[in-house]
């Protein structure tokens, strides 16, 4: 019987498992750079193929399998995770061990959704393990053995030298291979394995990403009667006083940066109270006039921003770190901040402490999940009580915890000692979202919605967000009976949207078609206080924008220059950036995976607009690391 040479099967299996990925997770068939994919699969498939020959027949024969199993169930795993989290597996992730939890509790969930796809996945080794017979495991002799190692070397050079026909665009394969660090760009342009030795290899040996060059945007006149939320910072100076060229390059990308405006709304509540409060899971969906009415009046009697969105990043910790250092998190960012604990200078806890606030913060799970206990000081909350380390003796801190008890439990803890600033990080919204014991705040809050017209993994997700309407309720009930209500302003924004729903059921909801990159992040962000605002905000924000929004109507002073977000009052434009680095403005949305720019209707587009903005967007992702790695604001603002 002819027997099959192990090389055509390694090759065959890597082509395949990357197609495959590519179609599921960009939805879209190859391309023309899909031959980088291609040729670097054949470079692993040679390295496979002799570390499989260089034993004993049966040896090998069992390596073989051991190789296939591995290999297919990686790509499996890094399908799961991007299904899941909106981004490709990274060794990075490891240092978010406990993750972990949020991964496996869903898991479930989403391989019976994908499960078809899964066994796509599969399929090669199921073939593979049935007709193993027909191929040939006999061991190479030496020379062979030089040879195709040989053979390896010439192949893997020859991959380098291929780069060089693709070096024009920001997202070329030759950039995502040497300057660029963008996992699913790169996933994209140069397949999962590729991405994934890169991405090790990097976090092992360091990897430093240059700012690049930006368009100058700076009006040619600043009026004198505008004043900008900056500090009189001299760069040209710190950059004659350092020879660190990292440095020299941060401050000369932030002397050229547009600070935003001061506006009519700076200082609007200054002096007063703040709540902010992390949602598990909350969004729009969850809002109605009847089953939320608590939410629905803080959306609708406080400034109703119409375009805002809270992007999955890497989950619950992705959205906190957005939403409360106003910089993109990816997971070697997030492991920065557990491993520096650097000072995020203008983060609440700690720029209202500086104003004479009292601060403190509150979570109803458990205290170190997410290193919370190690990044709590970085954001100013030293004052920080969850399960674990003083809240189980309030409260039930059974999975799942309610977010009513976390209320009640706390806000006496503070509400007496005016002026205060107060973090909440609820839970009681979390996935999975179902009515079979999974889910207990689901299965307590399962009456009120049993007679709407949804699947249940909606009424089930409905159901675990009326806990969180309830608590509101009893927050805004505390207050009041306090006598500070008035004197108290209350933010809400979500961490993610509820990811574990897919986007039809979410559509059963949702007053809109969504899409499953850009429209199914779209959320509310809630800023409120009891004397009615009752303004529409239709500019595009996201969660970048909450912490400088807070700063400018609370009249914080603070250098808006060292922020990737923007003040939502400001003139600057409207932006909600994406994992994948798609991204909607004030004129329009662009999908990376297509390089499709849609206009909106009416605008006119600047010209080289879409290759300025992929620019800018770049550099926020890098700036977002260098603030950390640099610790630039203990530089600048500490110093």
């Amino acid at each position: 019987m002819k027997k099959y040479s192990m090389l055509i099967l390694y090759l065959f299996l890597f082509v395949y498992l990357e197609f495959v990925s590519k179609v599921l997770m960009f939805n879209k068939l190859i391309d023309l750079r899909f031959i980088y994919t291609i040729l670097f699969s054949l470079v692993t498939a040679l390295i496979l193929f002799i570390v499989s020959k260089l034993f004993k027949a049966k040896t090998n024969k069992i390596i073989s399998g051991i190789l296939l199993c591995l290999i297919t169930f990686f790509y499996v795993f890094n399908y799961l995770y991007y299904s899941l989290l909106a981004t490709p597996f990274s060794v990075s992730v490891l240092e978010l061990a406990d993750q972990a939890f949020d991964f496996w509790d869903i898991a479930f969930h989403v391989i019976n959704i994908d499960l078809i796809s899964i066994l796509i996945m599969l399929l090669p080794i199921v073939l593979y393990f049935t007709n193993q017979k027909v191929f040939d495991y006999e061991p190479l002799n030496k020379k062979n053995i030089a040879c195709l190692i040989c053979t390896t070397v010439i192949s893997y050079f020859g991959c380098l030298l291929t780069l060089n026909f693709d070096k024009e665009n920001l997202y070329s394969a030759y950039n995502l291979y040497y300057k660029t660090d963008s996992i699913i760009d790169s996933t994209d342009v140069l397949g999962v394995f590729t991405t994934q030795r890169l991405n090790i290899k990097r976090n092992i040996f360091g990897f430093e990403e240059q700012i690049v060059l930006e368009p100058d945007d700076n009006p040619e006149e600043i009026p004198e009667e505008i004043t900008y939320n900056q500090m009189d910072w001299n760069f040209d100076e710190l950059i004659a006083q350092t020879d660190d060229s990292n440095l020299q390059n941060i401050y000369d990308y932030l002397k050229d940066q547009t600070p935003t405006n001061k506006n009519k709304y700076t200082g609007l509540y200054k002096g007063k109270n703040l709540i902010f409060v992390l949602a598990e899971g909350f969004n729009s969906i969850a809002v109605d006039e009847n089953r939320t009415p608590m939410l629905y009046k803080m959306i609708h009697e406080g400034f109703d921003f119409t375009n805002f969105y809270s992007p999955v990043f890497l989950s619950t910790t992705g959205g906190e770190f957005q939403a409360t250092t106003s910089l993109i998190p990816t997971s070697e960012i997030l492991g920065l901040w557990r491993q520096t604990a650097p000072t995020f200078s203008y983060a609440i806890g700690n720029a209202f402490t500086k104003l004479g606030y009292k601060a403190q913060s509150y979570h109803d799970w458990t205290y170190s999940y997410y290193s919370r206990n190690k990044t709590m000081p970085t954001q100013g909350f030293t004052d920080y009580t969850a399960c674990g380390n003083g809240l189980e003796n309030e409260i039930n801190c059974k999975w799942l915890p309610s977010d009513v008890d976390l209320i009640k439990a706390t806000l006496d803890k503070y509400a007496d000692n005016t002026p205060f600033v107060t973090y909440y990080i609820s839970v009681s919204g979390h996935a999975p979202y179902n009515f079979t014991g999974g889910n207990s705040i689901s299965i307590k809050n399962q009456e009120a919605v049993a007679d709407l017209p949804y699947s249940d993994s909606v009424r089930a997700y409905l159901a675990a967000q009326l806990e969180f309407e309830y608590a509101m309720e009893a927050l805004v009930q505390g207050l009041d009976e306090k006598g500070i209500l008035d004197d108290t302003v209350i933010v809400i924004v979500g961490d993610h949207y509820p990811y574990t729903l897919t986007v039809d059921e979410i559509n059963e909801v949702s007053t809109y078609e969504r899409d499953k990159t850009v429209e199914v992040n779209h959320s509310n962000l809630i800023i409120w206080n009891n004397k009615k605002v009752d303004t529409t905000i239709n500019k595009v924000a996201s969660q970048l924008d909450v912490l400088p929004t807070i700063l400018n109507l609370f009249g914080v002073e603070y250098d808006s220059r060292l922020l990737i977000g923007n003040d939502i009052f400001s003139d600057k434009e409207g932006l909600a950036i994406f994992s994948d680095r798609s991204w909607r403005s004030d004129l329009g949305v662009y999908y990376s995976a297509t390089k499709e720019f849609i206009a909106n209707d009416g605008v006119e587009i600047p010209e080289n607009y879409i290759q300025n903005m992929n620019v800018k967007i770049a550099n926020y992702f890098t700036m977002s690391k260098l603030m950390l790695q640099e610790n630039i604001y203990t530089k600048l603002v500490e110093r």
